[in-house]
Order: C-alpha cells, then sequence, then structure tokens
C-alpha cells in the first residue's frame, strides 16, 4: 500500500495505491471516499478520500506518508462508512537494505545484470540492473514493489530485455540524497549501515556522500 498527500497538488485528498493502474478501470465514488478498480477482475487497486487531511493529522505532508495503524483504522472506518468492503493494513516501507548474493550477465545486454538480492526474513528478489559497479556482497538499497520514490515515482514488478524484475536497486541520485553524484550506479552502504531487510533511514543517510562515507570512482 502507497499512501501519498500533497495539499498545494491535489488538494484534500488522501491517495492510496494498492496496485498498479489497470488497463481497464471503473471508478465509483460513496460520499468522501472514491474506489477505483480494474474492471475486469473488480479487485481495488486504490481509493481517493477527500477532506481527511486535518483529520489524519496530514495537512503538513507534501508527498508519501507512512500511515500509523490509528490512522489506517481511521481509513477503515471512512471505507466502511462509504459502504466499501475493504480493509487495509498497516504498510510497512518498502525501501529497505538488501544484499546482492548472485550476479549474472543478462542474457540479452552487455550492460545489464540479473542479481539475486537478499531483502531479509530469508526473501530474495530477482532484479535486473544496470549499475557500473554491481558485484556479488554488497549491500545496498532495495525498492520493492510498492515503493513510492522521493520523485513520486512508483515501482512495481516488471522485465528489462525479456528478464522479469522485482523492484530496484537504487543510486544514492535516485535517493536525492545530498552531494550524490549525478550519475547511474547503485548506493554501496557501508556494512554498519543496517541490517539487511530493515527499512532505509534516511535521516541516517544525509551525511553518507559528504562524509565520503561511500565510493563514489565506478
Amino acid at each position: 500500500m502507497i499512501t501519498s498527500y500533497n495539499f498545494q497538488g491535489m488538494g484534500d485528498v488522501l491517495v492510496i495505491i494498492l496496485a498498479p493502474n489497470a488497463a481497464n478501470q471503473s471508478v465509483t465514488t460513496h460520499g468522501q471516499v472514491t474506489r477505483i478498480e480494474d474492471a475486469s477482475t473488480q479487485v481495488a487497486t486504490g481509493f481517493n478520500l477527500a477532506g481527511v487531511g486535518e483529520q489524519l493529522g496530514l495537512t503538513a505532508v507534501q508527498g508519501q506518508v507512512v500511515l500509523t495503524a490509528d490512522q489506517v483504522e481511521q481509513v477503515n472506518a471512512l471505507l466502511a462508512e462509504a459502504g466499501f468492503e475493504e480493509q487495509l493494513v498497516v504498510s510497512p516501507s518498502k525501501l529497505v537494505i538488501g544484499r546482492v548474493e548472485k550476479m549474472t550477465a543478462h542474457p540479452d545486454s552487455d550492460h545489464l545484470h540479473v542479481t539475486t538480492t537478499a531483502v531479509g526474513d530469508g526473501q530474495t528478489l530477482q532484479i535486473v540492473s544496470g549499475s557500473p559497479n554491481m558485484r556479488e556482497g554488497i549491500k545496498v538499497v532495495v525498492a520493492q514493489p510498492g515503493t513510492m520514490m522521493p520523485s513520486g515515482a512508483l515501482i512495481w514488478d516488471g522485465a528489462l530485455r525479456g528478464v522479469q524484475s522485482s523492484g530496484m536497486i537504487v543510486s544514492g541520485r535516485e535517493l536525492k540524497l545530498p552531494a550524490a553524484p549525478d550519475k547511474p550506479g547503485a548506493l554501496v552502504l557501508p556494512e554498519d549501515f543496517g541490517e539487511v531487510g530493515t527499512a532505509f533511514d534516511f535521516a541516517q543517510a544525509q551525511n553518507l556522500y559528504t562524509d565520503h562515507l561511500v565510493d563514489t570512482n565506478y
């Protein structure tokens, strides 16, 4: 679940994204709640909740927000009041620390690599990467499917040159970290930065480049 709020850009609307936009969508509005669904499956892909910024304490937010358990409970009450059956659950950040366990050449590219990357709890993802500094064993930042990047871009499952890729190994530039180089290349984290599977800590990462804690020679 991806949630965002931006009064200046969208007005007083909480945007909830549950899945990529379907080719054929159906939209239903009951009161302040709009439900978007995949018209072919009738499965909800998202909700828009109008007029909830003050109630949920979101008026100072501009961009992505991770809802607390109490906020999700309030959202679920609004969905039920509007006559919708879906009940949402607290969704932890999908932007996590990972480790590249294996890397092979892409079968149809001379610069892409196919990685097996650990993301915690014994789970690994197959992620295709074009980072020139990619190698086995490094600690990286992984945008798992269902991530909203600082730019607002949404990361979902996909394929690159015919090979499935579940998410993205990201760069400091894509994370908008201070002094990150304006060139492709994965952010390789120091070993003591955090445990694999934990949410990426933006505050902790603010000095990675300014204090030369990461290698930019790639």
